[in-house]
C-alpha cells in the first residue's frame, strides 16, 4: 500500500497466493479473512481480469473457451484477504446435468458464505446487458448480497462508445433498480479500472 498526493491509501497487491478449490462453501479455506467474489457470464473475461488486477498473467486460467472455471478458486490477497474466482453463469456448452451442479455450487456459495464482503458481477461492455444478467442481480438483490458491476474489455470500444454503452446499461438497470450499484469499467489489456477496484476493496479491508 502507498499513499499518493491526495492522501488516500492505495492497495497494491505484493502476494497472491492461490489457496484451494471447493465445490461447496464448507470447503473453503480454513483461515477465514474477507472475501471479495468474482462472477460474470462464460467468456466475460473474468480470468483475465483477475490477473490484471493481481499482476500476475498465470493466477487465474484463462482459456478461448467459455465456461472454463468449473469451481470455487480462492486466492489469499497479501495475506489479508481473498479474491474468489466464481464459475459463470449462463454457462457455456456443458451439459444440462453440470449446468445444475454449477447452478447449485454458485448459489451455495452466495447464501452461505459469511465472509463475503462483496460480489463484482462482470458484464462484457460492447454489449447491452442481458436478461441472465439482470435476472441474476435481482437474485442478489432478493437474498441480500452486496454487489458491484465491472464492466470489461473496455478497450474493445473507444472511449465515447464505451461512455455511451455503460450509459445505456445504466438505463436499462434503473428499470429494476431504485438505485444503481457502484459501477467500474476495466480493462485486462490496458491495466484500466485496476486501482479504481483495488482501491474500492481497500476501504472494506
Amino acid at each position: 500500500m502507498y499513499i499518493d498526493s491526495t492522501g488516500r491509501h492505495n492497495m497494491i497487491i505484493s502476494e497472491a497466493v492461490f489457496a484451494g478449490s471447493s465445490t461447496r462453501e464448507g470447503q473453503k479455506p480454513s483461515l477465514r479473512l474477507p472475501e471479495f467474489a468474482f462472477i460474470g457470464r462464460s467468456n466475460v473475461g473474468k480470468s483475465s481480469l483477475i490477473n490484471m488486477l493481481c499482476g500476475n498473467s498465470k493466477l487465474a486460467k484463462t482459456s478461448s473457451t467459455p465456461g472454463k472455471t468449473k469451481l470455487i478458486n480462492h486466492f489469499r490477497i497479501n495475506g489479508k484477504w481473498y479474491l474468489v474466482d466464481l464459475p459463470g453463469y449462463g454457462f457455456a456448452k456443458i451439459s444440462k446435468t453440470g449446468r445444475e451442479e454449477l447452478r447449485k455450487m454458485i448459489n451455495d456459495y452466495v447464501k452461505n458464505s459469511r465472509e463475503m464482503v462483496m460480489m463484482f458481477v462482470l458484464i462484457d461492455s460492447r454489449y447491452d446487458i442481458t436478461k441472465i444478467d439482470r435476472d441474476f442481480l435481482t437474485g442478489l438483490g432478493e437474498n441480500g448480497v452486496p454487489f458491484a458491476i465491472i464492466f470489461t474489455k473496455g478497450d474493445k470500444l473507444g472511449p465515447n462508445a464505451l461512455k455511451a454503452q455503460v450509459e445505456r446499461d445504466k438505463r436499462i438497470l434503473l428499470e429494476d433498480w431504485e438505485t444503481l450499484p457502484p459501477m467500474f469499467t476495466s480493462s485486462a489489456q490496458t491495466g484500466a479500472g485496476k486501482e479504481e477496484i483495488l482501491d474500492y476493496i481497500q476501504q472494506y479491508i
